[in-house]
């Protein structure tokens, strides 16, 4: 008895002494049996093996390996050709995520522009007088520049630390709204895994925080560079 965590793979996968498989297929050694292209295949042999890897990242390497080995009559299946709808299905749903986390951001940096235009709006009288007392318009965009990107960065490393800690203790999390609620939020019958599943990636961290970093920086320009081209007379008036 075993558990994989895969639901769809405990299903259909059976483990058992090579010499039972063996006479249960007919490749005993004192059998003959055929293999899927009716061939005969001697007695003691087996029809595939499969090779379990430390980590997924090794699977090219070693594919290449195999391959050049020129085996004759081999052919070598990954998990992703095996498994190619899931796959595929996992892969569409990551780009999907990261196109609604990149329309989360820009909403979020729509907030730190409404934030900034308000901050900008009440302070036209300190800028005017910082103008009138030799402020240069570059001085007047890094201050309100600075104060924009001080908000991104810090809601970022926020976000960033929060998003560690929930991807670290997920099952945790779970267990605790399972039992808050008493109902299950992760069947393995439906998602064909006994607990979720959570990887750091470093490098989809860096691209994610260089993606809201950039998208904040970019969206607090426009506040600052208004701030920065208000005539100072006519801001000194309107006040």
């Amino acid at each position: 008895m075993y558990e994989s965590g895969n639901n769809q793979y405990d299903k259909g996968v059976v483990f058992i002494p090579l010499e039972t498989a063996q006479i249960f297929y007919r490749l005993s050694p004192g059998a003959q049996g055929a293999d899927g292209g009716g061939q005969k295949i001697e007695g003691g042999a087996v029809s595939g093996l499969e090779v379990f890897l430390k980590s997924p990242s090794y699977l090219e390497q070693v594919k290449e390996d195999l391959l050049e080995k020129n085996i004759e009559g081999i052919k070598i299946l990954d998990w992703r050709q095996s498994n190619r709808a899931f796959f595929e299905a996992v892969m569409t749903e990551r780009n999907v995520m990261f196109l609604i986390l990149t329309l989360i951001i820009i909403i979020a940096a729509f907030n730190i522009i409404s934030s900034m235009v308000i901050l900008v709006k009440d302070k036209t009288r300190e800028i005017g007088i910082l103008r009138t007392m030799g402020a240069t318009r570059g001085a007047i965009l890094r201050i309100f520049f600075l104060t924009g990107a001080t908000l991104g960065v810090t809601g970022t490393a926020g976000g960033v630390l929060i998003g560690l800690l929930f991807c670290w203790n997920i099952e945790h999390i779970r267990h605790g709204l399972e039992a808050l609620s008493g109902t299950s939020l992760f069947s393995p019958e439906i998602y064909f895994l006994s607990k979720l599943p959570a990887i750091v990636e470093p490098g989809e961290v860096c691209i994610t925080v260089l993606t809201a970093l950039s998208i904040t920086f970019v969206f607090t320009l426009i506040p600052a560079w208004r701030a920065a081209h208000l005539n100072p007379i006519q801001a000194l008036r309107n006040e």
